[in-house]
């Protein structure tokens, strides 16, 4: 169902191309800053610093604006938003819900599922690092151009159904671009490299992964799509540091040796 909404949504888009130039959960990665002393962010295994420094990419140089107010493709996010609404409480609205949760038994158990390959701090320590960092990447270069086009999420003045609690970060932390899409798409990018018998699995569910954020309703088509093509660039950008190029390597190594997680069903 999802897919032919996001079919019908793009169609109306295209159509606008020429006509309708562009204008000026837990919240996605940057916008819950678990403080470390120094002020850094801190990452949840840790780490406080990415593989890339706040100059190395410019999100909002890189990116289009989001889509015009009232223009014909915001008119088609809007409609998306509208119609998946109707997907509440079913299978894949639940795993939206598990894919907003990034860590604790949410998105990184689905990779691993996918990967069929055990994702842990214990286990392999090289990849539970190195996706943090991805993490906090996703930050570095996400934030900056969230705050600069400031484009408001689609639960704001309404009471629609959303898959997560109604919290004030909606309100605070702006919807383009996606940061869960990011860094769902750069996992799946850098995993498909380091496990790449996996890859049609791991980038399929990378794509979903973005696709949940559109179903839980936190997020516009065009918000996630910008989220993609920014994770895109943030990983090919990170082939350029020795110190992701040395990580990416020890992981190949770990992730051959890993077992295979429990509890992925069918």
């Amino acid at each position: 169902m999802f897919r032919i909404l996001m079919t019908a949504c793009a169609a109306v888009a295209l159509a606008s191309c020429v006509a309708a130039p562009m204008s000026n959960s837990g919240p996605a990665p940057g916008s819950d800053p678990r403080q470390a002393p120094t002020g850094a962010v801190r990452a949840p295994g840790g780490q406080t610093q990415g593989y890339l420094a706040p100059t190395a990419l410019s999100g909002k140089d890189i990116l289009p604006p989001p889509p015009a107010p009232g223009g014909l493709y915001d008119q088609a996010d809007r409609a998306n938003y509208d119609a998946t609404r109707a997907l509440e409480g079913s299978p894949r609205w639940k795993l939206a819900q598990q894919d907003n949760d990034l860590w604790n038994g949410g998105a990184l158990k689905r990779f691993s599922c996918a990967m069929d390959r055990e994702v842990s701090a214990k286990g392999t320590p090289t990849a539970w690092k190195l996706l943090h960092k991805i993490e906090l990447d996703g930050r570095t270069v996400g934030t900056p151009p969230k705050n600069f086009f400031d484009r408001k999420r689609p639960p704001l003045g309404n009471d629609k159904p959303i898959c997560v609690p109604r919290e004030k970060w909606l309100e605070t932390n702006a919807s383009y671009p996606s940061g869960h899409s990011m860094v769902a798409w750069a996992w799946a990018l850098v995993l498909s490299e380091a496990v790449p018998e996996k890859a049609d699995a791991l980038l399929k569910l990378g794509i979903e992964s973005g696709d949940s954020r559109v179903i839980c309703g936190v997020h516009f088509p065009s918000d996630v799509e910008a989220g993609r093509s920014l994770g895109a660039g943030m990983v090919a950008r990170m082939h350029a540091e020795p110190a992701f190029q040395k990580d990416l390597a020890a992981m190949k190594r770990e992730l051959a040796k890993a077992p295979a997680p429990e509890g992925c069903g069918a």
